[in-house]
């Protein structure tokens, strides 16, 4: 008895084994959904000390995954089962890949001998994450199992961050190794380790000089900065340049809070002044894509010289810029502001540029804010958003996490609620993704416990994850989810008469939801906490106490579904 007592201790199973590497690489957090084959690796690493956060879909799982990389700048882990659990995964992984973010997608997958045969759930996951991923590895024997674990973990943040992905063959997890060798196996992949996959690029110092002389010699300069930004920490090395040099700067969405959106050079509120007239423009952290109208008139000057700063030298080659700085956003800046302080200039509030700027700001801020006064019953969207607004600033620091989700919802919110500290808004982000609003709300109570977690979603955004209100409430998490419900998706029936015709055209319109749709009732089923409100007074009084409570809740809108537009590329009319 003590014989075989001796020998169970004395060997570590491949899920043991995948445990333990995780744990010693530092991982401390695991989103998924468990079952056959890794129901054993979830709990293995829950004995190592990683938090496991289990989800009833494994997109939405995979959405907490990519969320979380970006908000601790360290790989999100996704774990899932094989074959539709792995392809539910690649969600969070294409997710976290588009948006740039350190991810690993671990999933089981089907005893080798049997690949080809019709396994269950047999899929080749190695070629189906291919569009997805950054390096993927396949642990073909239970030694390979710590080098392929490291290898994941380190390509997911190299260079420029995204998904990886880490095949995990059943016969390989039901292996057995004695714990000796398994210390041994991880003790020389540790030593192996390449963190620095990618050498990290070296500005070369007459490149910063011709940024600083770029920036100096312009007269309607502008920087730019976006969740790359962010990710980089940049928030202090930002700061000292803008304030030094007085020159105006416009956030991405999701750059919005690395310098508070009250700064007095923030250009947010003359966005289509500033990018339309500015000659030159640093760019941080941010891509010239759809979100920046690619860099491209009519909304840019045709002659406006851009100064690139990323940490992809394709992405720099990409676009073409008058000057491309590859580097990390933080160091980079940080080293424009060293020359330009060896011969400091600054803009002052009397420069025409920052005066221009600062007058159109206050006239877009005094005409929205015009809007935003008068209290509209049945709710509009600015109603309801300015009373969200100014419930948040009054929580003051550590300002709550909000993550903002849907079509109008969004838009609206974009322009009302205001970010005062970095990483603490989570949207759409590059690709626009609909789905993502509880697995980021998850993520960021996990990322960072002592913030209040705010989702601001519209109906169709929330339904795609509404499930997960479970999650939220099994694991107590201090996530507050507000609904905007206008019955649909833009908000109800919305066709033209001559549209509706046809055999089926007694049928809900295809944007169309259940009117009056109860989703506060939702989260009362499993023991939080739902308000159903209409008015000024029943939102801040639903505000006041969810927010005070810190405990699972959803606060069910009534809007006018008449209030809303149709919304896809992103509107700026200011």
């Amino acid at each position: 008895m003590s014989d075989s007592n001796h020998q169970t201790l004395s060997t570590v199973d491949g899920n043991t084994f995948v445990a333990m590497c995780l744990a010693r690489a530092g991982v401390d957090r695991m989103f998924g959904v468990v079952g056959i084959p890794v129901t054993s690796l979830a709990n293995r690493s829950v004995g190592l000390g990683i938090r496991f956060i289990a989800f009833h879909n494994e997109q939405s799982a995979g959405y907490a995954a990519s969320a979380y990389g970006y908000l601790t700048g360290r790989p999100g882990i996704l774990l899932t089962v094989s074959g539709p659990g792995c392809v539910h995964g690649l969600a969070g992984l294409s997710n976290a890949t588009v948006n740039t973010w350190p991810m690993v997608l671990i999933s089981g997958s089907s005893d080798q001998k049997e690949m080809g045969r019709g396994d269950f759930q047999e899929l080749d996951q190695i070629e189906a994450v291919k569009p997805f991923s950054k390096y993927s590895a396949k642990a073909t024997d239970i030694t390979k199992i710590p080098s392929c674990v490291f290898s994941v973990l380190d390509w997911a943040v190299s260079g420029r961050p995204g998904g990886c992905y880490l095949d995990l063959p059943t016969d390989v997890l039901h292996q057995t190794i004695s714990d000796t060798e398994a210390q041994k196996l991880i003790d020389d992949a540790e030593s192996c380790r390449n963190k620095e996959l990618i050498a990290k690029p070296i500005v070369q110092h007459s490149e910063i000089e011709k940024a600083a002389a770029l920036l100096r010699k312009a007269e309607r300069p502008l920087i730019v900065f976006g969740k790359g930004a962010a990710f980089s920490r940049a928030e202090n090395a930002l700061k000292n340049l803008v304030e030094r040099t007085g020159i105006p700067f416009l956030p991405t969405p999701m750059g919005k809070g690395l310098l508070p959106d009250n700064h007095e050079l923030a250009a947010t509120a003359a966005r289509s002044l500033a990018i339309g007239k500015c000659d030159v423009a640093l760019i941080v952290g941010a891509r010239l894509n759809w979100l920046l109208h690619f860099g491209e008139p009519p909304k840019w000057s045709k002659d406006v010289k851009f100064i690139l700063v990323d940490v992809d030298k394709e992405e720099i080659e990409l676009r073409k810029p008058c000057l491309g700085l590859v580097g990390d956003a933080t160091k980079v800046v940080e080293m424009i502001h060293k020359e330009i302080k060896d011969d400091p200039f600054c803009l002052g509030k009397s420069h025409p540029w920052v005066e221009a700027l600062s007058k159109k700001s206050k006239e877009n801020v005094s005409k929205m804010e015009a809007q935003l006064a008068k209290d509209v019953v049945p709710f509009n969207f600015m109603t309801p958003m300015r009373i969200i607004r100014d419930a948040i600033l009054q929580l003051g620091s550590p300002a709550p996490i909000v993550v903002s989700e849907g079509a109008n919802t969004m838009d609206v919110g974009r322009s009302v609620l205001v970010q005062t500290e970095p990483r603490t808004r989570l949207d759409a982000g590059t690709w626009g993704t609909m789905g993502v609003g509880l697995g980021y709300c998850i993520a960021a109570a996990a990322a960072s416990p002592e913030r209040l977690v705010v989702a601001v979603e519209g109906d169709s955004g929330f339904g795609f994850s509404a499930m997960e209100v479970e999650t939220l409430v099994r694991y107590q998490l201090p996530v507050v989810v507000i609904v905007f419900n206008n019955g649909g998706v833009y908000g109800g029936d919305r066709r033209n008469p001559e549209e509706i015709t046809g055999p089926y055209k007694e049928d809900p319109a295809p944007t169309s939801f259940v009117p009056g749709a109860s989703y506060h009732l939702l989260i009362e089923a499993f023991g939080g906490k739902g308000y159903l409100v209409g008015t000024p007074d029943e939102l801040k009084s639903a505000l006041t106490e969810s927010f005070s409570a810190r405990k699972p809740a959803v606060i069910n809108v009534t809007i006018d579904p008449y209030a809303g537009a149709e919304s896809g590329r992103m509107q700026h009319k200011n």
